[in-house]
């Protein structure tokens, strides 16, 4: 067996706030639900949706939450060895209630292992709600032990319970190793994990893959409206990954046997605008020597997609509205009236609310194409979706450009977990076609490969590395040093004091709290006695406390 690390800095990521009714784990928010409230919510999915797509269900959840803990386990043990830094994923499994894990092994390149799991509240709950199973039981301990495993790896890893509680054993013992090493995948794990590629939606080559709450949600929605002809609005920043979503949404509607007509409507100049959305008649204009049908016509009886509409001019804004809602337009140059039937989906990297307000977007055109607005989230604010968004580049382009790569070094996926990725998934797609291209035939993929001189990044403080590639702990003492060392400039140039500081740094916590006296004092490391008292202190000593008269 393998003896693991303590727990204190695991166990400090927890936190309680029984006033605000308010529980953190690692800085997310969380609830306690009891043994019997579980047993009924697994008893009831099981008999609504079966067994084997409860299995999936649950298979699928566990996994997102063990990749969320990988890019965890990360940073909070930046310096640690290979053992301690996983151990991360079994500890964190236990702090939060689902059982106690013993390493029996583990082998890092590539990573194979045997754990023990006692305890299981899975097996626990299946046994009380449901009775003793032939088959294993514990569907999230396993997803989120793959989705750990397969993060912290950089390559597909599935652990799947040899032995279950649930059906008798006395633990669960999972076995780890390589995707491509398992003989055959059962049908939970096929239909579970994204990185298997043949079970994810492909329209016109694209695979449409994630594992975060965030991209998961707005994939479901999607699914769940895709069969309905009512239009989408799909919001985020430029390389999210709109476009692959629009197509989605095409191929699960009853319109997919029919054209998916796409326009960016930014890289049309504003005088054609016009003319590529509804067509040219013949002679409109001098060369005009044949007619052209628009988008709008070479889409109809399918979807038309337009990204980045917010740049469309008023007038072409008012004839796109006429055209979703009468269903008819005429070309450039013409008279006669051509009906259209379209689903209309429409993206933004703006917010049309705020265009709306400052006069830029038409309120009625706003309204018409928002009856199905559709959010999707930033790289940096889904992390955990990294991973399997390497692998599926990884293959795709080792495929296209006939090399062999088996995958990435250690250091370089700590560093890709990390990076803020300003173009999003269509910049982590670039990068790793480059990286593909650079690496010498078999090598897995380094650092140099991914980030280049002429990207002029300074990689260790963007990213927070070590020269050899490890995550850094962000709470050093040099950046401590440096941050005294900057108040003190504060004080000692801008005529301050130690006091003024303090009042500063309060301003800013209560602001970034809302307001709210307890939050702030959480922030600040103080009870929220203590810090009332400060505040009442900076009320009576002048005007810069009339501002806390009345704190939340």
């Amino acid at each position: 067996m393998k003896t693991l690390p303590g727990y204190a800095d695991l166990a400090s990521k927890l936190q309680f706030s029984p006033e605000m009714g308010r529980i953190w784990h690692d800085g997310e928010r969380c609830v306690l639900l009891s043994h019997s409230a579980l047993a009924s919510w697994r008893s009831r999915l099981v008999a609504e949706l079966g067994h084997e797509a409860a299995s999936e269900f649950f298979w699928g959840i566990g996994f997102a939450e063990g990749a969320r803990c990988a890019i965890g386990a990360k940073q909070l043990r930046p310096d640690s060895d290979y053992l301690e830094a996983f151990a991360v994923g079994p500890q964190a499994h236990a702090l939060t209630g689902f059982g106690w894990t013993e390493i029996e092994s583990l082998n890092s390149d590539p990573m194979r292992g045997n754990f023990r799991v006692y305890d299981s509240i899975e097996a626990a709950i299946h046994l009380s709600a449901i009775g003793r199973s032939t088959d294993p039981v514990c569907w999230m301990q396993t997803g989120f032990a793959s989705g750990f495993a397969t993060t912290f790896a950089g390559q597909p890893i599935i652990m799947r319970e040899l032995e279950c509680a649930g059906r008798g054993d006395a633990a669960c013992v999972l076995q780890a190793k390589p995707k491509s090493e398992w003989d055959e995948q059962d049908d939970m794990e096929r239909a579970a994990t994204p990185l298997d590629l043949s079970a994810a939606g492909r329209f016109g080559g694209e695979v449409v893959i994630g594992v975060s709450s965030g991209f998961l949600t707005a994939k479901t929605m999607i699914e769940r409206t895709a069969p309905s002809d009512a239009m989408l609005l799909l919001m985020g920043e430029t390389g999210v990954g709109k476009e692959v979503l629009a197509k989605l949404a095409h191929r699960l509607s009853r319109r997919h046997e029919q054209p998916f007509v796409a326009l960016n409507c930014a890289a049309i100049p504003e005088g054609l605008i016009e003319a590529e959305l509804f067509g040219v008649a013949k002679g409109a204009y001098t060369g005009a020597v044949a007619a052209r049908p628009g988008r709008f016509e070479l889409a109809n009886g399918g979807t038309l997609f337009l990204d980045e509409i917010a740049t469309l001019s008023p007038l072409a804004q008012s004839k796109i509205l006429r055209a979703i809602q009468e269903g008819e337009f005429e070309r450039l140059g013409d008279t006669k009236t051509n009906k259209v039937d379209v689903r209309l989906i429409a993206a933004s990297n703006v917010e049309l609310t705020e265009a709306v307000r400052e006069g830029k977007f038409r309120a009625d055109l706003y309204y018409r194409i928002s009856t199905l607005p559709v959010r999707v989230p930033p790289l940096r604010q889904r992390r955990e979706d990294i991973p399997v968004l390497l692998e599926h580049f990884r293959l795709r382009y080792a495929r296209r450009h006939d090399r062999t790569v088996p995958g990435f070094t250690a250091r370089a996926i700590n560093a890709l977990l990390v990076y803020d990725f300003p173009g999003n998934v269509r910049e982590l797609e670039r990068m790793v076609e480059r990286a593909v291209l650079l690496v010498d035939d078999g090598q897995a993929i380094d650092l140099r490969h991914l980030f280049l001189e002429t990207d002029n990044l300074d990689l260790n403080p963007v990213m927070g590395l070590t020269s050899d590639g490890r995550i850094a702990a962000v709470d050093t003492a040099d950046y401590r040093k440096d941050l005294v060392r900057q108040m003190l400039d504060l004080i000692v140039d801008g005529g301050g004091s130690l006091q003024e500081m303090e009042q500063m740094v309060i301003r800013e916590a209560l602001e970034a709290g809302g307001g709210n006296v307890a939050r702030a004092a959480r922030t600040l490391g103080l009870t929220r006695r203590q810090l009332a008292l400060r505040l009442e202190k900076m009320k009576s000593d002048g005007p810069d406390g009339q501002a806390f008269q009345n704190p939340a």
